[in-house]
């Protein structure tokens, strides 16, 4: 058997060794110079993210992060009504619930929700976001701070402090009464001046009685009843204009006049055609120096609801009955509407050229009114329906 042969060992020379490295590290060069960029673009962007998460932390605690985080004690924060965003967003920042009224305000124009902050009182806190805030205020869930009220056309003194005592607007009926009956505390009004100087004023029954001026108003939750009470007699300056003014003159009337005439058409007067026909024939009747004989100022004082008054109550003495007195009535016995005033001071021109005196009620519960020229005719239209009043009263148990 032959004899094995001995490895040979390899002599590495330096040059050698040289070589072989190189042509090794001839790989890891490839790499890197494949790999760098990568890395370099990779270590900048994380540079950068860094930079922008801490100019983006330091812009949301300065412009965007609650107040006080900590805090959330509640205040009460109140919108008045019509105001608008740029001074809520304003008033937010000075009363410390917000860090930028701009940011506030850029943010809810971008959502849509510049237009629907809504009035109330809210209870906000120090560690509200801002979409917290914005939610509350836009969804209108703070307490009211208004309410509305309505006076009707027709109503009196004493029916308006009846509703709005109802409704809890007045504590009670009786000190809106009472604040009506000598209306001395409303003497700044030019039209209350003139009517404190009116002769028996003081044998009204209220002295503010048609100058509620019928409307429905926007008032405060903690309106007084004089504040009520003004905001009222405010509108009669409003609906009573100066070329109102001006044809009352024309016509012989001052502005309790006016109010007079047109409280009493307000009262007898249905369909909105008849308003004019009805102030024609009260005119005619005045320039005829006949009374006026109104059933209404005769229900004004007894409270009768009966559409067939007796002769007792019809010879009632008041100053305002017109079946015993002359003239219009000692001043308006409800608070009449601006269609009212308008006829009193226009009345019905071929009604005043054809000179018809007298006008009736026709059947219960209608609203239609018959016209007549002479006392005959009229004599024949009241036998013929005032059975059928009887009747309706009967039924109503106001016999």
């Amino acid at each position: 058997m032959p004899p094995r042969r001995k490895r040979q060992a390899v002599d590495w020379d330096a040059q050698s060794l040289r070589e072989a490295r190189s042509y090794g590290f001839f790989w890891y060069d490839w790499i890197w110079r494949l790999v760098r960029p990568g890395l370099i673009l990779a270590c900048a962007l994380l540079i950068l993210g860094g930079g922008v998460t801490l100019a983006g932390n330091s812009l949301y605690r300065r412009f965007v992060m609650p107040v006080d985080p900590a805090d959330a004690t509640t205040r009460q924060f109140v919108i008045e009504s019509g105001s608008t965003l740029t001074s809520v967003s304003k008033q937010l920042e000075d009363e410390g619930f917000i860090r930028n009224r701009s940011v506030l305000k850029y943010l809810m124009d971008f959502q849509g929700l510049g237009s629907k902050v809504q009035a109330g009182a809210y209870q906000l806190s120090r560690s509200m976001t801002l979409d917290q805030i914005i939610r509350q205020l836009t969804t209108g869930d703070g307490k009211p701070l208004t309410r509305n009220i309505t006076v009707i056309p027709g109503w009196t003194v004493e029916q308006i402090a009846a509703d709005f005592a109802e409704k809890g607007i007045i504590p009670d009926a009786e000190s809106f009464m009472a604040a009506c009956k000598t209306g001395e505390a409303f003497a700044d009004y030019y039209y209350i001046n003139e009517l404190l100087s009116t002769p028996m004023i003081k044998q009204r029954r209220y002295a503010l009685e048609g100058y509620l001026q019928p409307n429905t108003y926007e008032v405060y939750l903690t309106a007084s009843v004089n504040d009520i009470i003004r905001r009222l007699l405010s509108q009669v300056g409003v609906v009573f204009t100066d070329q109102m003014r001006e044809r009352a003159a024309t016509l012989g009337f001052t502005v309790d006049q006016a109010l007079t005439l047109a409280s009493m058409i307000e009262k007898e007067a249905r369909a909105d055609a008849d308003f004019a026909r009805v102030s024609a024939v009260f005119h005619n009747r005045l320039d005829a120096n006949m009374r006026l004989q109104s059933d209404p100022t005769v229900k004004y004082t007894t409270g009768s609801e009966k559409m067939a008054l007796d002769s007792g109550e019809l010879s009632q003495i008041s100053g305002y009955n017109t079946y015993m007195n002359t003239g219009l009535p000692i001043g308006p016995i409800c608070n009449p509407s601006l269609k009212a005033i308008d006829a009193a001071l226009n009345p019905d021109p071929a009604y005043i050229t054809e000179q018809y005196l007298y006008f009736t009620s026709k059947e219960p519960g209608t609203s239609e009114l018959y016209f007549s020229k002479t006392l005959e005719e009229h004599e024949a239209v009241v036998s013929l329906y005032r059975p059928l009043w009887i009747e309706y009263d009967r039924n109503r148990g106001l016999e």
